[in-house]
C-alpha cells in the first residue's frame, strides 16, 4: 500500500474523531482544538509508518497506544492548562479513536 494513502487513511479519521470528542467534551478553545490536530500529526504518522514496516502484535499496539496516551496527556496539559482536562481529553480521544479504528477494520474485513 502507498505510504501516503495509508497515513492519510488513518490520520484524517483520527483527527476528525478526536475533534468531535473534544467538542462533545465542550472544549471550545481554538488553541486546544488546533493542538489536537498538531499532536495527532506528530503521533499518528510515525505510528502508522512504524506499523507499516514492522509486524503488528497486540502487545506492540497496546504499548504504542499507551505511549501515545502519555505523550498526548503531556501535550494537552500544556495547551489545556489542567491535569484533569489533559487526562480526560487524552483518555477519551484515544480510546474512542482506537475503538472506531477497530470497528472500521472489522467492517473492512467483512467486505
Amino acid at each position: 500500500m502507498n505510504y501516503a494513502l495509508c497515513v492519510l487513511s488513518t490520520l484524517v479519521p483520527t483527527i476528525l474523531i478526536e475533534l468531535a470528542v473534544l467538542w462533545m467534551l465542550l472544549e471550545e478553545r481554538p488553541r486546544v482544538l488546533w493542538s489536537s490536530v498538531v499532536i495527532n500529526v506528530l503521533t499518528n504518522v510515525p505510528l502508522c509508518l512504524w506499523f507499516l514496516e514492522h509486524d503488528t502484535t497486540w502487545t506492540a499496539l497496546l504499548v504504542a497506544e499507551l505511549l501515545v496516551f502519555v505523550i498526548e496527556t503531556l501535550w494537552y496539559r500544556y495547551w489545556a492548562g489542567e491535569w484533569g482536562d489533559a487526562l480526560l481529553y487524552s483518555f477519551f480521544c484515544n480510546s474512542i479513536s482506537f475503538l472506531m479504528g477497530l470497528l472500521f477494520q472489522l467492517f473492512y474485513s467483512l467486505m
